[in-house]
């Protein structure tokens, strides 16, 4: 990723920049002061600087707020909760069940569908019963091979209900009462014990289940809704949602949203709006509209031309006239596109099924190759949604060993808490006296003969130990580094470094022990510092998407300075934006969307904040890819180009994706990338030979009748349609080039060429025609059909023999094609030219003709190759911005340009920048050296 993308603005350069420097600077304004100057200033009285959760404020209307202050000893009557459930409805998401007959009827829609529905018509009026079971054929095994493929046992909406509670406890005329949660309404007073699935959103009340005030707090754990990698603390007056775990403390709440009205309603209901057509669907659209416009209009023409030439004649009687042109159009429309690009695509699936990655959509493979951003969810994508241990803090004269062994010591046994258990596998893993242990709930060397649990009021552990064997006996406590650092009577250094974790998101834990012969003198240990890890393989894949021209954006709801530290591990820069940038009222849409597209990642953000992220980068025309494994992923997973459900997710994230990881982290989404990318390159080659054949057949065709009234019979026009897209279809197995950028279809170079090929290849047609005629005296009509022949066998393989050319946008033998797809296509123009040398189905023109044209076809698409790539060689969008000077051509061409020179700049700006921050690096380090040199000489 070039800097020149990356730091685009004054502000973000001074924001990376701070960031940078804070790591190794903690006290700002230092520019002023000499180095002796700040050795011998004094550190006055320095205070830990508390990492505060900031919680998403829930909008409560005046009306609401009213029926919220219900009586927690007695909660609602019968009789008013009877009325709140019919004006606020059932604590439920509404079901959208799928029709699959509509489902499976959808895939009859589209620009080529209809056309071929219509061609199906005429044949059944027109009585041509061969042509009709061939279309509808076709018709079924496209529709048949996308809704197998894409059949899916669940729906988002199923999996979202059943993240919720079943029954909940609740205050119900003065009884504490079990009930459905289905029968909650806002005002309900609900129990909230450890375990318990809040089974909506609700306020808590600072009252215990019991009825008594509780100065405590509940430990939630909401990281399925928001993201957050830590269980958070919520006290009185906090909101809890529905479907977070409790996983500490007990206490009563107030219900005050409920069913879509809760804040995993509202991503509900973000996935049942998402209906969007997908990008492959109106990419195909597209190709067909244009095949559907030319071949129409050619063939009205011929049609009317016919109607009146052959007025007052058998042969001009409509019926007879729109067998003729019926004709035409099913050998015109790409019956097989369709079919051949699903193919394609059924395979390429099997093939990422291979690598674990499962595909649940079937486009979805083509829409992955054309990804230019890829959104992931940093809790359990990125990271592996666990707290370990990170590099602590020691005071002089311990190790780290030390401090793993004392926090393990003060440690609460089988406690169900996050941070406890990161102690003890930490410890495990690390302490050669903690293998292999006989009981595992001995430490060996030392016993405990007391311990008091973490208390909220207290936060810290505390425990006496005992030396077995020199029967010494000292006590060690862990907890909150504030409380730690009083226990041992101050100490500045360890404040600055828990500041400075701090400001790098790292959640810091004392360590404390008495010091010998005084149980009540303790001392520091150290400050234990706690972080949700990344994945051993992710900044490897970010690595890898950025080589293959897909940028990675991290999207958390961790707080801003935590997503800041990650990003770092993972080697991203740190531009990273807070939700409340994505809706900020004082700025435009477009200045908005400019600044999603140019960040590396979004802190704080709710499910909403998602999917605007998406839709913004939909809206700038990039093809976005979203991975998550959470209900808050959902919508965004629903709404991407991509959704991608990554190894370990919930029901709703799995439901709401295109695909699915199957093995941990996102190393397989760069397998996905490539494996789609070499199918796209198949689909893309296929699109380009079929539109080539169809613009080449109209053109000769449309030119031949109108001149010389000359057709060939049917059922030589139907056999190159049957025989080439039969064996187009192994071109799912062909080899491929696979780009180093994200593909797109570009069908302006699309049509482009296909037009100047088509040119081409009906000038060669003519000269067959003209030679055989003019040359060999082969007569043009009459009884004598050998010219028939002899166009067959042309238009069957010159055109052909083109695919081999559409393959890459080089020269073909840059990547030949595989053995198998080689032998299909020349099998089927060996068949034909047989068919044609001895006459079947149509009259025999012999060896001299038959290879003789085979022979041209294979010479003049060395022609046909070069043409291409001349071409790609010259393609632009400043090509196109001159050859087609359309008003928006010329002002985006202009603003790429203004653009550029303003990343010029901005690139040079960043490179002084970061040389002043590598002098402010260098003179902290000697700053270090010389104070510690110092305090050697003092204590010497």
């Amino acid at each position: 990723m070039s800097e020149e993308k990356k730091v685009v603005s004054s502000d973000e350069i001074t924001e990376e920049i701070v960031t940078v420097t804070t790591e190794h600077v903690s006290v700002t304004n230092e520019k002023s002061e000499t180095i002796d100057e700040k050795q011998e200033k004094k550190v006055g009285n320095l205070q830990v600087e508390e990492h505060e959760h900031i919680h998403v404020a829930e909008d409560i209307p005046p009306e609401l707020e009213e029926l919220l202050h219900t009586d927690p000893t007695k909660g609602l009557t019968t009789e008013e909760a009877a009325k709140r459930m019919e004006r606020f409805g059932r604590n439920e998401i509404a079901e959208v069940k799928t029709n699959y007959l509509l489902k499976f009827l959808g895939y009859f829609t589209g620009a080529i569908a209809y056309l071929i529905e219509l061609a199906c018509i005429f044949a059944i009026v027109l009585k041509h019963w061969l042509d009709f079971g061939v279309i509808l054929a076709l018709l079924f095994t496209n529709a048949f091979i996308g809704f197998i493929e894409e059949a899916r046992a669940e729906s988002a909406l199923d999996a979202l209900k059943n993240t919720l509670a079943l029954k909940a406890k609740v205050w119900r005329d003065g009884h504490f009462i079990d009930l459905d949660v289905a029968e909650l309404v806002p005002g309900d007073v609900i129990g909230l014990r450890l375990g318990d699935i809040i089974p909506a959103d609700a306020r808590l009340l600072g009252i215990s289940v019991t009825g008594g005030e509780t100065e405590g707090a509940l430990s939630i754990d909401q990281s399925a809704l928001t993201g957050e990698s830590l269980p958070v603390e919520k006290k009185k007056g906090d909101t809890v949602y529905a479907s977070s775990i409790v996983k500490q403390g007990q206490m009563l709440a107030v219900v005050i949203k409920t069913g879509s009205d809760t804040f995993i309603g509202r991503a509900a209901n973000l996935i049942s709006i998402t209906v969007e057509q997908g990008h492959f669907q109106k990419i195909v659209n597209q190709i067909g509209n244009f095949l559907i416009l030319i071949t129409s209009v050619l063939v009205a023409i011929i049609f009317v031309y016919q109607m009146i030439k052959f007025r007052h004649t058998d042969d001009g009687k409509v019926l007879n006239v729109l067998g003729n042109v019926l004709v035409l159009t099913i050998a015109a429309i790409p019956v097989g596109l369709p079919t051949v690009l699903s193919v394609t695509m059924a395979v390429g699936a099997k093939q990422l099924a291979a690598k674990k990655v499962i595909v649940k959509r079937l486009t979805a493979v083509e829409e992955m190759a054309s990804i230019s951003v890829l959104c992931s969810d940093k809790t359990g994508t990125l990271t592996l949604n666990e707290l370990t241990f990170d590099k602590p803090y020691l005071s002089p004269g311990f190790s780290e060993e030390d401090i793993l062994l004392y926090s393990y010591l003060s440690a609460e046994p089988g406690a169900n808490d996050p941070i406890e258990s990161a102690v003890r596998t930490a410890a495990e893993n690390s302490l050669d006296l903690l293998k292999n242990r006989p009981n595992k709930h001995e430490i060996p060397g030392y016993k405990q003969t007391a311990f008091v649990p973490f208390n909220p009021t207290t936060k810290m552990t505390s425990a006496t130990i005992l030396n077995v064997d020199t029967k010494a006996v000292f006590k060690v406590a862990k907890g909150a580094p504030q409380v730690i650092i009083n226990l041992v009577g101050g100490d500045d250094e360890a404040v600055k470094a828990v500041n400075a974790l701090a400001r790098r998101g790292l959640r810091a834990l004392g360590v404390a022990r008495t010091k010998p012969g005084n149980l009540e003198n303790y001392e520091l240990v150290g400050m234990i510092s706690l972080l949700d890890p990344p994945r051993p393989d992710s900044a490897e894949t970010i690595r890898r998407c950025n080589g293959y021209g897909v940028e990675v954006k991290m999207i958390t709801g961790d707080q801003l300075i935590i997503a800041k530290e990650v990003a770092h591990r993972l080697g991203m820069q740190r531009v990273i934006l807070d939700a409340n940038h994505l809706v900020d009222a004082t700025k435009s849409e477009e200045e908005v969307t400019e600044h999603c597209e140019r960040a590396d990642g979004f802190a704080q953000v709710i499910p909403e904040h998602k999917y605007r992220v998406v839709e913004l980068l939909q809206k700038k025309g990039l093809l976005v890819g979203m991975t998550g494994d959470g209900v808050n992923d959902a919508p965004a997973l629903k709404k991407a180009n991509v959704g991608i459900a990554v190894h370990g997710c919930t029901d709703a994230a799995r439901s709401a994706a295109d695909i699915v990881l199957l093995a941990p982290g996102l190393s397989t989404i760069v397998d996905g990338i490539t494996t789609s990318r070499a199918i796209f390159q198949r689909m893309r080659s296929y699109a380009l030979y079929r539109i080539t054949s169809t613009v080449h057949f109209l053109m000769f065709f449309f030119t031949i009748t109108l001149a010389r009234d000359w057709t060939m019979e049917a059922i030589l026009l139907i056999l190159i349609t049957i025989l080439n897209d039969a064996a187009t279809l192994v071109i799912a197995v062909d080899n491929a080039k696979i780009s180093k950028q994200p593909d797109k279809w570009r069908l302006g170079q699309l049509i482009t060429l296909s037009i100047l090929l088509g040119a081409l290849l009906t000038a060669a047609s003519f000269g067959h025609y003209f030679i055989a005629r003019d040359v060999f005296n082969i007569p043009e009509k009459g009884d004598d059909k050998r010219l028939e022949t002899i166009m067959y066998l042309h238009i069957s393989s010159c055109p052909h023999f083109v695919i081999f050319s559409t393959r890459l946008s080089g020269y073909f033998w840059e990547n030949l094609p595989s053995p198998i797809f080689f032998v299909a296509v020349m099998g089927t123009q060996v068949f034909a030219m047989f068919i044609s040398i001895y006459g079947v189905l149509t009259p025999a023109i012999g060896w001299g003709w038959g290879l003789s044209i085979i022979s041209f076809s294979l010479v003049y698409f060395f022609v046909l190759d070069f043409v291409k790539v001349q071409l790609f060689k010259r393609w632009s969008f400043a090509f196109t911005a001159r050859v087609f000077p359309t008003p928006t051509r010329r002002n985006k061409l202009q603003a790429r340009k203004v653009e550029a020179e303003r990343l010029k700049k901005v690139a040079k700006t960043v490179k002084k920048i970061r040389k002043v921050v590598y002098v402010c690096k260098a003179l902290m380090v000697m700053k270090g050296s010389s104070t510690k040199k110092l305090t050697q000489q003092e204590a010497a």
